[in-house]
């Protein structure tokens, strides 16, 4: 299997951020839980898809994550039913990380491959790269996908979360801190080979 090469541009200097007032649903996890029945019962398994978006930070790869106080997370979110992942996650990112009124057309996304499948068993916080045996209606099924941008594009998000970039070292094996989905993309992204580009 030969080697893929992404280019990366600098997240201090390629990139614009702000913050507006959008919607957020409530990040604790009992309320992601709450809502996640809630979607079971009308719906079935909920799909999610979330975006690893690679910048780089003085010439080391980071992930951009958004933080709630102490929770961070992927940018994402759950697809409409019957919706295509490909789309629906760019639809999510445009939503949750452009200004708003930016167009789904117009939107930087450039959405690469599909990494990693991640279930949940049940109405509990653990998610597995698999489905445990015993399991035969799983809750919920999160696809991540490695996104990379443009050398100029414009963020904007919630007034309250922020969009940080964190080092690989910092991820790897942290899942005290990240969990257990973050803080395994160092392996999953290690199969990359990286270009650092700085664009004043």
């Amino acid at each position: 299997m030969s080697i893929k090469t992404l280019t990366l541009y600098n997240f201090n200097t390629s990139y614009s951020f702000g913050k507006e007032e959008k919607k957020e649903k409530e990040q604790s996890l009992t309320s992601k839980l709450a809502r996640l029945k809630d979607s079971y019962e009308k719906e079935g398994l909920r799909k999610e898809v979330e975006g690893i978006i690679i910048i780089h930070d003085h010439g080391h790869p980071h992930i951009l994550l958004l933080q709630d106080n102490n929770y961070f997370k992927l940018p994402g979110g759950k697809l409409k039913p019957g919706e295509n992942e490909i789309d629906g996650l760019i639809r999510k990112l445009t939503k949750k990380l452009s200004p708003t009124g930016t167009p789904v057309s117009d939107a930087p996304w450039e959405i690469g491959d599909h990494v990693s499948t991640w279930w949940r068993p049940n109405f509990e916080p653990s998610l597995y790269p698999y489905i445990p045996s015993h399991i035969t209606k799983p809750k919920e099924c999160k696809k991540l996908f490695v996104v990379t941008l443009p050398e100029k594009c414009k963020f904007a998000v919630s007034n309250n979360l922020s969009l940080i970039a964190v080092s690989l070292y910092e991820i790897y094996n942290n899942s005290q801190r990240y969990g257990a989905v973050i803080s395994s993309i160092p392996a999953l992204i290690s199969r990359y080979t990286f270009v650092y580009l700085n664009v004043d």
